[in-house]
């Protein structure tokens, strides 16, 4: 009566609702990390998931089949950040130090070293249009590439730690540090930013800044647990929520869910929270469910029904159909 289960889900997957997001719970879990993943990244057009953890691994997932796929170590440079390129097994990751590499995990080679950090590298966004990518790091500068070529094609300086991201078009990026975001034309950056956003007074350090997949909207983490929401166009400031505030070693991560509605993020005690963007409030939290704090790190797949979070252990969230109103006393 109520169609196949396949069907049933396609149904629910049309739009994510308050009752979908707070039925949301792990539906498959790796506990096999030797120390707290400390990046993921889905691909943008397969259904791969890359993490990187402290064990100084970089471990290929498959997501529709729930398998890992290869498991890379990096003993030498160890692990930090790590970011797919368009490329599906092609990814971009900084290690603990300064330095940025381009490596196949197909054959685990090493394609490009990218010199031009003096630092750990805090903050990494690639552009979906070209074979750009932007890094932002301790050093206070913000470094422009293209993946072909081993030295920096621009530079900026900042005045604090940088939080930076392209938009899902990959025309603009932004730049965020010490109470503002800063918008840059990706391609007239030399020009400095042509909007400038306020936060609101909140001066503590930025840790994620992130684009909204329509680009109106943007948020922005920040050190003392703060997540701000902001119109992208106008700048207006939408809404702050607030969660345990995070260590200077930690970074407090955030999400949109596809369409933008709700904002999920991580909490310096290992919760994770979600709200509403057009309303403003919380409409669910997890607490954590593994015995270590500090914030999980977190992302939407693209456009599914799931998120994925990072501690000691890699966690796919998917709704409970039985728990859906709507759904229960559907055979």
């Amino acid at each position: 009566m109520g169609g196949t289960q396949t069907e049933r889900e396609e149904k629910v997957s049309l739009e994510l609702s308050e009752e979908i997001l707070q039925s949301m719970e792990v539906g498959m879990a790796f506990k096999d990390y030797n120390g707290r993943i400390s990046s993921l990244d889905f691909h943008r057009a397969s259904s791969y998931l890359v993490t990187a953890s402290d064990d100084e691994s970089i471990r290929l997932y498959e997501v529709t089949s729930g398998t890992c796929l290869k498991t890379i170590n990096s003993k030498k440079y160890g692990v930090d950040l790590v970011c797919f390129t368009s490329h599906p097994t092609t990814v971009i990751y900084s290690s603990k130090n300064e330095s940025l590499r381009l490596l196949s995990l197909h054959d685990n080679k090493y394609l490009r070293y990218f010199k031009g950090h003096h630092d750990r590298v805090v903050s990494l966004s690639l552009c979906s249009r070209k074979d750009c990518f932007i890094s932002g790091s301790l050093d206070r500068t913000v470094l422009l590439w293209d993946q072909r070529a081993e030295k920096c094609q621009g530079l900026l300086r900042v005045q604090g730690r940088p939080a930076i991201s392209y938009d899902d078009q990959g025309l603009v990026f932004a730049v965020a540090f010490g109470g503002f975001i800063r918008m840059f034309d990706a391609r007239k950056y030399e020009k400095g930013p042509f909007e400038i956003f306020s936060v609101g007074g909140d001066m503590s350090d930025a840790n994620v800044v992130k684009f909204s997949n329509d680009g109106s909207l943007i948020l922005l983490t920040t050190a003392d647990g703060h997540i701000h929401v902001l119109d992208s166009f106008r700048g207006t400031l939408l809404s702050t929520y607030n969660v345990t505030p995070v260590s200077c070693n930690s970074t407090l991560e955030a999400s949109f869910s596809p369409e933008g509605m709700f904002v999920i993020s991580g909490s310096g005690d290992g919760s994770i929270y979600a709200w509403s963007v057009r309303s403003g409030k919380e409409v669910a939290s997890w607490r954590s469910a593994t015995s270590d704090t500090g914030p999980p790190v977190i992302k939407w797949a693209p456009g599914s029904l799931m998120f994925a979070t990072g501690s000691s252990e890699l966690s796919f969230w998917i709704p409970d159909l039985s728990k859906l109103g709507s759904y229960v006393g559907r055979k």
